[in-house]
């Protein structure tokens, strides 16, 4: 009785205490080896979630790098054959070499077959289409009517600057304070650079483009001319370069001033013109560019297009759009200057007097597809 009752919890019927430790100790190995795979199964479980975690991370990261990898192609793409011939794959030309680029244009005539944009579905007031090569306007909504450019306006001061600039990468120009307020009191679009920072004519350039930045604009101009006002006699002579009858600057960042006009027509006169020096082609067909750092900002700034920020160029089938600037001050409404390429021909679309910044950008994928021949 008193080894029944020691091991009453053990005992399996009338069998010896031994066989029944033996059967305990056999389903305790039972019980650790069921654990141990169950365990082992929760592992393989817990690795393939992580491995799918991981995976999805990089079918995401690979899907954004795709996109990155097509916006810089877009953005590292000089635009189209004719800016490659002109090029001959160097983009840093010196100032004297850069004479050649100085392209004699004759003033684009109306197509025979030029359409008037009528359809509610552009809603831009004022457009302009340019056939590069045939030197044409092949449609348009009012395109020779006087229109404010906004930030267009960087086009010509980004070809002003790199025609004016000898070195790129050894030219530099230290933002002051005065400067810098005066566009913060103006609400203007900047780069970011800050008081004391110097920064090289080549970073300005991308400053001035991308981001839309009037600060680069301002340094750009006193960089090549000592001060905004002299640059803006450099832009009004290069307008009378290239045939010009309607335009004239007072600034170099598209700030609104009565006397700083243009057409839709000669707008796109002057991207063409900035397309075929390919120093300009590089900065208006990019996408994202990191700056060089400095003592202000140690890892440089990244600076992104205000256009591809908002297409990718590809949306319109068969057509690439390789290039442009956008542009807002209140007088102007949104505008948007672009260059696209189809069949191995080139045009440029300039839209102006928008209400809504995306009206422009669907606009011109609507003139891009209705409108080329």
């Amino acid at each position: 009785m008193d080894n029944e009752y020691l091991y009453e919890d053990t005992v399996y019927g009338d069998i010896s205490v031994e066989e029944s430790v033996r059967r305990r100790r056999e389903k305790a190995r039972r019980l650790k080896r069921r654990r141990e795979k169950q365990l082992l199964l929760l592992k393989r479980r817990i690795i393939a979630a992580c491995c799918g975690i991981v995976l999805l991370g990089l079918l995401i990261f690979g899907a954004v790098s795709g996109v990155k990898a097509i916006r810089d192609v877009i953005g590292s793409r000089i635009a189209g054959n004719k800016v490659d011939e002109v090029a001959a794959g160097n983009d840093d030309a010196s100032a004297g070499q850069r004479d050649v680029y100085k392209v004699k244009y004759d003033f684009p005539a109306f197509s025979n077959k030029y359409t008037e944009i009528t359809s509610s579905s552009v809603r831009i007031p004022y457009v302009a289409l340019l056939s590069v090569e045939d030197n044409i306007i092949i449609a348009g909504r009012e395109p020779d009517s006087k229109i404010y450019p906004a930030s267009m306006t960087k086009v010509m001061t980004l070809l002003v600057a790199v025609e004016n600039i000898e070195d790129l990468d050894n030219s530099y120009y230290t933002f002051k304070f005065d400067e810098l307020n005066k566009l913060y009191l103006e609400e203007a679009s900047v780069a970011g650079y800050l008081v004391d920072e110097k920064v090289s004519a080549r970073d300005m350039l991308y400053g001035l483009v991308l981001p839309s930045g009037a600060d680069a604009a301002v340094g750009l101009a006193n960089l090549v001319a000592g001060s905004e006002t002299e640059f803006a006699k450099l832009m009004n002579k290069k307008c009378d370069e290239l045939g010009l009858k309607n335009t004239h600057f007072e600034n170099t960042s598209g700030l609104y001033n009565d006397n700083q006009y243009t057409t839709p027509i000669e707008m796109a006169i002057i991207m063409r013109a900035a397309m075929d020096n390919p120093v300009c082609a590089k900065v208006l067909s990019t996408y994202q560019y990191d700056s060089t750092p400095t003592d202000k900002h140690t890892e440089g700034i990244k600076l992104t297009s205000t256009m591809f920020s908002r297409m990718y160029g590809n949306e319109v089938e068969g057509v690439s759009i390789q290039a442009g600037k956008t542009g807002y001050v209140y007088e102007s409404g949104h505008c948007l200057v672009n260059y696209a390429e189809k069949d191995g021909k080139h045009y440029v679309c300039v839209l102006a007097q928008g209400t809504n910044k995306w009206h422009c950008i669907f606009d011109s994928f609507d003139i891009y597809t209705n409108y080329l021949p």
